[in-house]
């Protein structure tokens, strides 16, 4: 699981897929934080992304750096804690002008049972469960 942090927070950008009925969603994304054990995500509760993920957990994120990429697949859960969402804030200070910690706006989701595989055209794939 820290190589895939580490992967996602050096890439900067990633790119979250979700699914809105049957429709493919994917938007560019920049945070990814390690928090008790887990790997999560930030969004606003506003967001068309965080209704999507809530009627629909399943998501997939993919990224690319110095030649290689990641791609995971995981299920996403809300963690409505504020310790949570303050440790993602504090890891990304940027994002404190637009979201606070119990504001009701401000969301994390956890990611579970997730698959990641790092790819590239020079060496074998490596898969990582977590």
């Amino acid at each position: 699981m820290n190589k895939v942090y580490d992967f996602l927070k050096d890439a900067g950008t990633y790119y979250l897929a979700t699914v809105e009925g049957d429709q493919p969603r994917v938007r560019p994304f920049g945070t990814i934080d390690l928090f008790e054990g887990r790997l999560y995500i930030q969004t606003g509760r506003v967001k068309d992304v965080s209704k999507q993920i809530h009627a629909n957990p399943r998501i997939e994120i993919c990224a690319f750096k110095d030649g290689a990429w990641l791609r995971v697949a995981a299920s996403a859960y809300p963690d409505d804690r504020i310790e949570a969402q303050q440790h993602m804030l504090d890891a990304y200070p940027s994002l404190q002008g637009m979201y606070k910690a119990g504001d009701g706006n401000t969301e994390v989701f956890y990611l579970k049972d997730g698959t990641a595989t790092f790819s590239s055209f020079t060496a074998a794939p490596e898969v990582v469960a977590f």
